[in-house]
C-alpha cells in the first residue's frame, strides 16, 4: 500500500465533506469521479451543474453522488454574502462587494467551510496559490496558537531507509520567501504538527544550513542558529535540532560523525529549509532525481484544511490531496 492509499484507507474511518471549487476543469470532475469511486470522502462540486454534468457525461464519469452547488442560484449565497461582510466590513468591505465576492466559487467553497457545512477544500489547479490563500486568510484565518502560514510537501522517496522509511515533510516549500528566525520557529513547528498528524509516528525536525553545529559561521547560519535556540525554548516537548547539513540530518553515520551529541542527526524526517530558494530546489532535486512523490504545497496554519494544487496537476494529484484533506480534517 502506498502513501496516498493509506490516507484513502485513513480518510474512510471518518468520512468528510471536501469542496471542490474548480468543477469546471475536467482534472476535477475525473479526480471527483474516483473519489466517490473509492468512497474516502463526499465531494461539493461549485458551479453550473448543467455544465459540470455535461462533462461528465461526455466523458463517461460517474458523479452522480457528488453535491453541486451553483453560488449563481442557490439562496445560500446571500446569507454567505452577509456573513462575510460581517467579517470584513471593519478592513472596508462594503455589502455590494461581498455579494459580489461569494459569486466566486473559491470565496463560496471557503464560506460552506466557514459555516461548518463542508470540512475543507482543495483548489489550484485553475488557480493561483494567491487566488487560494487570499480568500482562506479573509474568511477562516489562521489556526489558534498560529501566527503564520506556511506550506509544506510530503516527499515519499521510494527504496529509501532514511526519514519514516523513506517518508519526509519539507517546510517551507511553497509560500514564505525568506522568513526571519521567528517565522522558521512557527514553520518548524506547523511541520512537525503536519507530519505527526499525517503520518501517524513522532517527528524529528532538523533546521537545515550549509553549516553543521559552527562548522560556518555567516548571517545565514546566525539565522538558524537563532530559529532552533526558539523552537526549543517555545516548544520543548518537540525533537529538534540544528543548525544541520542535510547529509548530517538524514545519514546515520554522517549524524554521528558531524554532531556526535545530538539526538536528531541522522534520523530526521521533517526537513526545514532556511527561505524558499532552498526549499523549493530541495523539493523539486529530491523529485526528479530521487524519483520521489511529491505532494504538495499543502498549507498548514489555517483554522480549517485547505490545500493549494499546482496548476500543471493531473485529476490523481487532486484525488491524493483531497485524501490528505479529508484526513487533515478528522483531526481539526
Amino acid at each position: 500500500m502506498n502513501f496516498i492509499e493509506e490516507r484513502m484507507k485513513r480518510a474512510k474511518k471518518e468520512i468528510k465533506k471536501i469542496v471542490l471549487p474548480e468543477a469546471s476543469d475536467l482534472r476535477t470532475i475525473q479526480a471527483t469521479a474516483k473519489v466517490l469511486a473509492e468512497g474516502y470522502a463526499e465531494i461539493v462540486l461549485v458551479g453550473d451543474e448543467n455544465a459540470i454534468n455535461r462533462v461528465a457525461e461526455e466523458n463517461g464519469l460517474d458523479i452522480s453522488k457528488a453535491s453541486i452547488v451553483n453560488p449563481l442560484k442557490t439562496e445560500k449565497s446571500k446569507n454567505y454574502a452577509e456573513k462575510l461582510y460581517e467579517l470584513r466590513k471593519a478592513k472596508g468591505m462594503t455589502l455590494e462587494q461581498a455579494e459580489e465576492l461569494v459569486k466566486d466559487e473559491v470565496y463560496f467553497g471557503m464560506m460552506m467551510v466557514k459555516e461548518g457545512e463542508a470540512d475543507g477544500l482543495v483548489s489550484g489547479a485553475i488557480h493561483s496559490t494567491s487566488d487560494t490563500l487570499r480568500p482562506a486568510l479573509q474568511i477562516l484565518k489562521t489556526a489558534p496558537g498560529t501566527k503564520l502560514v506556511s506550506a509544506f510537501f510530503f516527499m515519499v522517496v521510494p527504496d529509501c531507509e532514511y526519514g519514516e522509511d523513506g517518508v519526509f515533510v519539507f517546510g517551507d516549500c511553497g509560500l514564505n520567501q525568506n522568513p526571519n528566525a521567528e517565522e522558521l520557529v512557527e514553520i518548524a513547528y506547523s511541520s512537525s504538527k503536519s507530519f505527526e498528524q499525517l503520518v501517524g509516528k513522532e517527528s524529528k525536525v532538523a533546521m537545515l544550513s550549509y553549516s553543521t553545529k559552527g562548522s560556518a559561521k555567516s548571517e545565514l547560519t546566525q539565522k538558524v542558529i537563532d530559529a532552533t535556540n526558539m523552537v526549543k525554548e517555545k516548544y520543548p516537548e518537540m525533537k529538534v535540532d540544528g543548525e544541520l547539513q542535510l547529509d548530517a540530518a538524514i545519514v546515520p553515520s554522517v549524524g554521528k560523525s558531524k554532531a556526535p551529541d545530538s539526538d536528531i542527526a541522522g534520523t530526521a524526517n521533517t526537513l526545514i529549509f532556511p527561505d524558499l530558494d532552498a526549499g523549493n530546489i530541495g523539493y523539486k532535486l529530491t523529485q526528479r532525481l530521487g524519483k520521489a512523490e511529491a505532494y504538495g504545497p499543502l498549507c498548514q496554519g489555517i483554522a480549517k484544511p485547505v490545500n493549494d494544487l499546482s496548476r500543471g496537476c493531473s485529476a490523481e494529484d487532486i484525488a491524493g490531496v483531497v485524501a490528505i484533506t479529508a484526513v487533515q480534517a478528522q483531526n481539526d
